[in-house]
């Protein structure tokens, strides 16, 4: 932690350190570009600000804006050399207006030191090239030409994740030039670490915030989920109320397919197509529909999975909300937004409180398998490489886990049940797992039997069961 309250990303700082050793090396390029992309508000721009300040060398930041003319992109780039750290600023004129993203690039190569390494980032930088005609290209040949001959770390953002993609696509001008770093949301260790929470209630709070730094950073000292909860929805403006409508309106219009089915499917947990169509009604066309489950899963904000087993299911695949900074916020903080706005929060803590539990014991399924995807396979199960959850196309029996080795597994190591609450797990919920594992494909004898319950075992005879905190562990965290 070093400025207000940063925590975690370690791993990424380690990368960027990495990146900025490279630059100014005698042998190749003395220049390094990295292309670093994530959804919108998991703290990409915080990120490299800290990294900067950590770094004290000099640098240029630069934020694009959407749907701004080019001559104000350009205008406002040169601003940002001229407010820089560069040794070169001085010598920039603020009012100077280049007619081409060469000409402000030639501007920052004037700028940069010439034997000590420096860094400049782009934030939003396919904004800022979507709005100058050919500025992918112009932007490769500065680099190829000048930029990559000194010693400098270029750092490209963008939120879009799909069109951060194509800036370094195959047939694209900037292929091959910079490596990609993914941002994601912060990992439930994170959030625990920064919440000062523990256990269960540190599986709360990531579920609560979805990992997004600016909604963690509203949970005061000491607070407990359900007070953090009340206090934000008594707030209007709290980035839990906000976040999510910003989010939404930056990249889905109101009136787009892609919005009308995020709305349908609410973060209420896995839908099969036939459901989702259901919900959005006649008004959507079924080729529509798959065009904007595309788009949606496109922009990683919703995902797919299949049942895992031995056997390949494809007509079971079940979608669900992928970006955790929505699956809250759209199930139960969305529909209240009316209520909140009209001072009515405790009828939004009221629904929050009807739903939160039954909503939690979907939601925290898919955060489970991930955290146990970190701490398999072990010594125990040395081939559990893949965790998921398997069901019929009736959804009787759902099995919450099953581990195996390949996709489609050729032996399964294990299958368990989650039960998230605080009293152990029962002998009858044991009892009720070994009934329904056989049906599994791919299922023998010796698949062990497991639970994952913050409450502990019980007395039931699991192979294994995993504790909240046990799950922390998979982030460095207890």
């Amino acid at each position: 932690m070093s400025w207000d309250g940063f925590v975690g990303r370690e791993r990424e700082l380690a990368m960027l350190r990495d990146e900025l050793g490279a630059v100014g090396r005698p042998r190749g390029p003395r220049g390094k570009a990295l292309m670093m992309r994530g959804r919108r508000r998991v703290g990409k721009s915080r990120l490299v600000t800290e990294f900067i300040q950590r770094c004290s060398i000099p640098a240029m930041y630069f934020q694009a804006y959407r749907n701004m003319p080019a001559r104000d992109q350009l205008a406002a780039l040169v601003q940002a050399i001229a407010e820089s750290s560069l040794p070169g600023a001085a010598y920039v004129s603020p009012e100077a207006t280049p007619s081409s993203l060469t000409g402000a690039f030639r501007m920052v190569a004037g700028a940069l030191p010439r034997d000590t390494p420096s860094i400049v980032v782009l934030d939003e930088v396919p904004w800022l090239l979507e709005a100058i005609r050919g500025g992918a290209g112009q932007l490769q040949q500065m680099w190829d030409h000048e930029l990559e001959r000194l010693p400098v770390l270029l750092i490209l953002m963008g939120s879009d994740v799909a069109m951060m993609r194509e800036l370094t696509a195959y047939d694209q001008p900037f292929h091959g030039r910079a490596r990609e770093i993914v941002i994601s949301a912060l990992t439930p260790g994170d959030i625990a670490a920064w919440t000062g929470t523990r256990g269960i209630d540190a599986f709360d709070a990531y579920l609560l915030t979805g990992g997004q730094p600016l909604v963690a950073s509203e949970w005061g000292t000491g607070m407990t989920p359900q007070e953090f909860v009340e206090t934000s929805l008594a707030r209007p403006a709290s980035a839990l109320v906000s976040e999510g409508i910003r989010v939404l309106d930056g990249e889905f219009p109101p009136e787009s397919s892609a919005r009308t089915v995020l709305t349908a499917m609410g973060g209420r947990g896995e839908r099969s197509f036939a459901k989702i169509q259901r919900s959005v009604g006649e008004s959507m066309a079924v080729g529509s529909l798959r065009n904007a489950l595309d788009l949606l899963t496109m922009k990683q904000v919703v995902t797919w999975e299949d049942p895992y087993s031995a056997r390949l299911a494809l007509r079971d695949r079940r979608w669900r909300i992928a970006d955790p900074a929505l699956r809250f916020w759209l199930a139960l903080v969305e529909p209240s937004l009316g209520d909140i706005d009209r001072g009515r929060h405790d009828l939004a803590v009221r629904r929050f409180n009807d739903g939160y539990a039954q909503w939690r014991g979907r939601a925290i399924e898919p955060v489970v398998r991930e955290a146990l995807a970190l701490l398999l396979p072990n010594a125990t199960w040395p081939e559990a490489h893949y965790v998921g959850g398997w069901w019929p196309r009736n959804n009787i029996p759902e099995i919450d886990l099953v581990a195996g080795d390949a996709q489609p597994a050729h032996r399964l190591s294990l299958v368990g049940t989650i039960k998230w609450r605080s009293t152990p797990l029962r002998m009858d919920e044991y009892d009720s797992l070994a009934e329904s594992a056989p049906i599994i494909p791919g299922f023998r004898g010796d698949t062990s039997l497991v639970g994952v319950c913050p409450g502990g075992a019980g007395d039931a005879p699991f192979s294994q069961v995993w504790n909240a905190d046990d799950l922390l562990a998979a982030y460095g965290q207890r």
